[in-house]
């Protein structure tokens, strides 16, 4: 069936973005019907020629869009072509969705993690933390950043993502964002997971990830000793505030709690455990585990502290918090008081539990595991390594005084 058919290249100058570029658009006419859509490609209108309906120019971004609009003008010349030789009805409709791919709805990253996030918002406070909802929507801008720099495109398809765009994905998180090693992979899990969406619904024919490795580098957690505790805690402080939050970072040591459980602990947290004592039964924020953890003695005292506190006794709180950034700020204060030199923040006060106050005493990781409310006693073993470093440290000392002793035992032969 004999049909007239033309194509159109232009700019849509009503639609040009912030940063003055405006998209490009292809015309498909068919029989004096008429179809358009975008190429998904930006240009500065002033490097477009009407004429020849390209960009002018010789350089990447230029040579990347020509080939694109010639390689989608040999498609649509190709597909015409089949048309005519199977006799089929041909429209400007037909057409075009045979070019994006016979009929079937193209899916693309940005828009596929957007429904994802609007989804995920929905259950933030519920099935997850409200922090890891956020840091979807953060990685959603990073990357939606990147290809738009990269590619200068406005979305990306699905089925073109491959390892190499992973690897410049992660380069862009480390140069343009200056995210470091392991935060640049965190954003890597958080696109991953999309990913894993599109091949579970057969968006995606392969798995760009299938070469690529995620290696986090270890990481150094600070702690406080014993003696740096006790010289917190006995500090003579003469602002209410800095007591508050002194006082929060010291429950914190004593039960391991993060800053957004201790925000949120209340009277019915506090139970009668098993061996007739109180405990603290409590549900993470982060992870939405159980954590089951015996009150010990400091952390009874700091809750008695505040039984009768003004904003204990009209709420279900059982301490009264500043917001995380206040607290970490005072928390700057104190330490320049006690002549800590290490960076106190809210969550080291966790890692102290875990490294001082449990295992270091004995306490086995199995246990410290479960107070922690940590999914996999592999997060644990992190601080493990630290202790291991200690008991290496206090053989050392065991060594020499070994040697002292073998020493005089000779010089009294």
């Amino acid at each position: 069936m004999k049909t007239d058919f033309s194509i159109h290249f232009h700019l849509v100058n009503s639609k040009i973005n912030s940063r003055g570029l405006a998209p490009i658009y292809l015309r498909l006419t068919v029989d004096n019907k008429r179809i358009e859509y975008s190429i998904s490609r930006r240009i500065d209108p002033k490097f477009w020629s009407t004429k020849s309906q390209k960009v002018m120019g010789t350089n990447r971004e230029a040579v990347e869009i020509n080939n694109h609009i010639d390689n989608l003008k040999h498609k649509l010349y190709k597909i015409h072509q089949r048309c005519m030789d199977e006799n089929n009805l041909i429209s400007a409709r037909s057409m075009m969705n045979l070019l994006k791919g016979g009929g079937k709805k193209i899916r693309f990253i940005l828009e596929v993690f957007k429904e994802h996030n609007e989804r995920t918002d929905l259950l933030a406070g519920k099935d997850i933390s409200v922090s890891t909802a956020k840091r979807y929507w953060t990685c959603y801008d990073h990357v939606k950043q990147f290809i738009e720099e990269e590619y200068r495109l406005e979305d990306y398809k699905l089925k073109d993502i491959d390892y190499r765009f992973i690897t410049k994905f992660e380069f862009f998180l480390k140069t343009t964002r200056k995210c470091n090693h392991n935060s640049a992979l965190k954003y890597i899990n958080n696109f991953k997971k999309i990913i894993r969406i599109a091949l579970a619904n057969q968006w995606m024919d392969r798995d760009p990830f299938y070469n690529y490795k995620v290696q986090f580098e270890a990481v150094e957690r600070e702690y406080l000793t014993a003696e740096e505790i006790e010289t917190l805690y006995t500090k003579e402080l003469h602002f209410d505030r800095l007591k508050v939050v002194r006082d929060m970072f010291v429950f914190s040591c004593y039960t391991g709690l993060a800053y957004s459980d201790v925000e949120k602990l209340s009277k019915s947290d506090i139970t009668i455990g098993i061996d007739g004592k109180q405990w603290i039964n409590i549900k993470r924020t982060k992870t939405n585990t159980r954590s089951s953890i015996p009150l010990l003695p400091i952390a009874k005292e700091i809750l008695n502290r505040y039984a009768y506190d003004p904003q204990v006794l009209k709420s279900e709180r059982l301490i009264p918090v500043f917001s995380n950034q206040k607290s970490n700020a005072y928390l700057k204060e104190i330490a320049m008081l006690c002549g800590i030199t290490k960076p106190l923040t809210t969550h080291l006060a966790r890692h102290t539990f875990a490294t001082t106050v449990t295992l270091t005493n004995g306490v086995p990781i199995e246990t410290v595991s479960k107070m922690l409310g940590h999914k996999s006693l592999r997060t644990t073993q992190h601080y493990a390594k630290i202790v291991d470093r200690k008991v290496s440290d206090d053989m050392n000392i065991l060594e020499e005084k070994l040697k002292t002793q073998r020493k005089d035992r000779k010089e009294n032969q």
